[in-house]
């Protein structure tokens, strides 16, 4: 009889499991099922789901390979969902081995949380320190904070195609490199941060082929440095046939009256190939008239080409 009720009481915890692992959204924090957002990731079906991250630190490194996964903080603000890694390319064996967070399922979102590599602030030796790494087509980021150093986010595209990626109200923050990769990445109205370093490359696109639809689109920014930032650049091309246009952008941090900067000085060649351009800049570091040569000034015609809804339809007409 005991162990009739004991087999009762197993296949009960065992039901309870399984409908844990099937739900459509599933809950981490402290006092919920899943302590750790990669054992959530890793219940979740294979189709993908959303999950809830309560208030609190979440120190670990997550890859997320799933379709449609949909992480969603419930903080009262993003600072108060934090999911944080302290890996550098020096440590980690490589850039690309370093991130906090790695994203190829297509059809993710994440919306009111932190992602943030700490590399910086614990390990005195330069190193590129990744802490979000995405790769996923379709995906959606809505308040979301990067924090990190050199190269904060890599925004990136699969073999196959470009992927598209909507960044939408985020705070992203970095010095050298610190937003780079071949994705088709729109920025909407997000704030864009140099922190203290003796040069402040905010993007380095890598656009490798003409028939490539690759570029960087950032929309109604705004750019701010710490005090201690000094030269502070638009970008440079990490390829030469990187693409990076911003737009109806205010920018308050003190950027150099060029605002694009050879790769290497002296050594390369890539203003030459490369697609930098601007429109309807405001703010003390607007100034068309010094700008490289290389680099173009927009019409209010041409700029429209540069549109969210234009600029990530793709061929499924996709809107986020």
């Amino acid at each position: 009889m005991m162990i009739g009720k004991r087999f009762f009481l197993a296949l009960l915890l065992a039901t309870a499991l399984t409908d844990v692992a099937s739900a459509e959204t599933l809950k981490v924090g402290r006092k919920a099922v899943y302590k750790t957002l990669a054992s959530a990731v890793e219940a979740l079906p294979a189709e993908g789901g959303t999950i809830e991250l309560q208030p609190g630190e979440y120190r670990e490194k997550v890859t997320i390979a799933k379709p449609n996964v949909r992480l969603v903080g419930k903080g009262g603000k993003p600072q108060d969902v934090v999911v944080v890694w302290s890996d550098g390319a020096l440590t980690a064996g490589g850039t690309f081995k370093s991130f906090t967070m790695n994203v190829s399922g297509d059809g993710f979102r994440a919306k009111n949380l932190t992602i943030q590599n700490d590399y910086h602030l614990k390990d005195a030796r330069p190193s590129q320190a990744v802490a979000l790494a995405i790769t996923a087509d379709r995906a959606v980021l809505e308040k979301v904070r990067l924090l990190g150093a050199q190269d904060t986010l890599y925004a990136a595209s699969k073999k196959d195609k470009p992927s598209r990626q909507y960044f939408k109200d985020c705070y992203i923050e970095g010095h050298v490199d610190f937003i780079f990769g071949d994705a088709k990445a729109f920025f909407d109205r997000c704030h864009i941060h140099g922190i203290a370093h003796q040069t402040v490359m905010i993007t380095a696109q890598s656009k490798v082929r003409p028939d490539q639809d690759s570029a960087y689109v950032f929309d109604r920014s705004l750019i701010t440095a710490d005090k201690d930032a000094k030269e502070i650049w638009f970008g440079r091309a990490w390829r030469p046939l990187a693409t990076v246009i911003f737009m109806r952008s205010r920018i308050e941090a003190p950027l150099q009256p060029a605002g694009w900067r050879e790769w290497t000085p002296g050594k390369t060649e890539t203003l030459n190939a490369a697609t930098f351009a601007e429109y309807a800049s405001t703010g003390p570091g607007a100034s068309p008239k010094t700008r490289e040569p290389r680099a173009r000034q927009l019409t209010a015609e041409q700029a429209t080409a540069w549109d969210r809804k234009t600029f990530l339809a793709g061929p499924d007409g996709w809107t986020p």
